[in-house]
């Protein structure tokens, strides 16, 4: 007999949720000892580099032979194990981050920089963010790191905000941000860019990063009987904030900032609720001169940032065939010189 009570149902989805938590337990305490059994294998590998360019070669054979059904000691693998090892000295580090995340990301981090300051970043933003290898591979290409870590970030978050807020608020600003998932078109309006947006919001929320959640495009508010309409509004879990997105096509002028200022503040009386913290508001421009920002943040009431954004990083097809390629160019100096 099948029991259909809401009572039992909630018991139900307890022990569903104890499995699932203990099945990622297991996966992720197979993966730890497999990145450290590799970590380990690859300094067994640099101890006896005396053996010639032939060890990791016969190596791979004689284990195949020994554990024929195993997968994972290819003569390639086994490289990546001596790199892994080589590269990573710090074996607290390995086990506290290293061997958090899949053996496949950590290929890609080994493949993609020389820097071990880059894959600390993205193997800890992986380990925060659950990134498939996917998702880890477009984040690279993208320069999350250059835009996110090392841009200069034009916001007033550390005077209007306090510090746990403030921190993580600098988190999600990046300059530029890329929404290269967009089909540019020549002179796009605000109103496509947000359409293109919404159209593929799974990208657009990638973009933007971890604990964004989708409220609303074109998000209506009354203030005084007077109607206003907010390009994209978001709340944001981590924050535990809403987050105003304005859009311009062109370069920052003063007075966005004002217009944001206001959205912020009413966003702040008709949607906030006493557990939020205060709104946030994010300009993105086509462009911005940095000092013209500054001083329009400057006395802002509100938290603000400005950033960039591109369409995307590839020219279109019919702009890109009428370019030379580099070897004609490379030819008509060489031409020049020797003319």
């Amino acid at each position: 007999m099948l029991i259909n009570d809401n009572a039992y149902f909630q018991i139900v989805d307890q022990i569903k949720r104890e499995i699932a938590k203990a099945q990622y337990k297991a996966t992720l305490a197979v993966n730890q000892e497999l990145i450290l059994l590799y970590y380990n294998i690859g300094k067994i590998i640099n101890e006896n580099k005396s053996w010639g360019n032939k060890f990791v070669d016969n190596l791979a054979k004689d284990i195949k032979v020994s554990y024929p059904n195993s997968t994972g000691y290819s003569v390639r693998n086994l490289k990546y194990m001596a790199k892994l090892a080589e590269d990573y000295p710090d074996e607290e580090f390995v086990q506290q981050v290293v061997a958090q995340i899949p053996w496949g990301h950590n290929v890609i981090l080994l493949d993609k920089f020389d820097e071990n300051t880059y894959r600390e970043w993205y193997a800890r933003e992986t380990l925060k963010n659950g990134w498939s290898r996917n998702v880890l591979v477009h984040q690279i290409e993208s320069k999350l790191y250059e835009r996110q870590v090392l841009a200069n970030k034009m916001t007033n978050f550390e005077t209007k905000l306090p510090a746990p807020e403030s921190e993580l608020a600098l988190q999600i600003i990046k300059d530029p941000y890329v929404f290269d998932f967009i089909p540019f078109k020549e002179d796009m309006l605000e109103r496509d860019i947000e359409n293109a947006l919404i159209k593929d919001v799974t990208a657009l929320l990638l973009e933007l990063g971890t604990g964004f959640a989708f409220v609303g495009h074109q998000y209506h508010l009354n203030v005084g009987g007077d109607d206003f309409y907010i390009d994209l509004l978001f709340y944001n879990l981590n924050l535990r904030s809403y987050v105003v997105i304005e859009l311009k096509t062109g370069e920052f002028k003063p007075e966005y900032a004002g217009q944001l200022n206001f959205y912020l503040s009413a966003v702040d009386g008709i949607l906030k609720k006493d557990a939020d913290n205060p709104t946030i508001g994010l300009l993105l421009c086509k462009s911005k001169n940095n000092l013209v920002v500054e001083y329009s943040l400057k006395d802002m009431s509100k938290p603000i940032g400005v950033s960039e954004y591109q369409i995307t990083g590839k020219l279109p097809n019919n702009l890109a065939d009428q370019l030379p390629s580099v070897e004609d160019l490379q030819n008509r100096i060489q031409n020049t010189e020797n003319g």
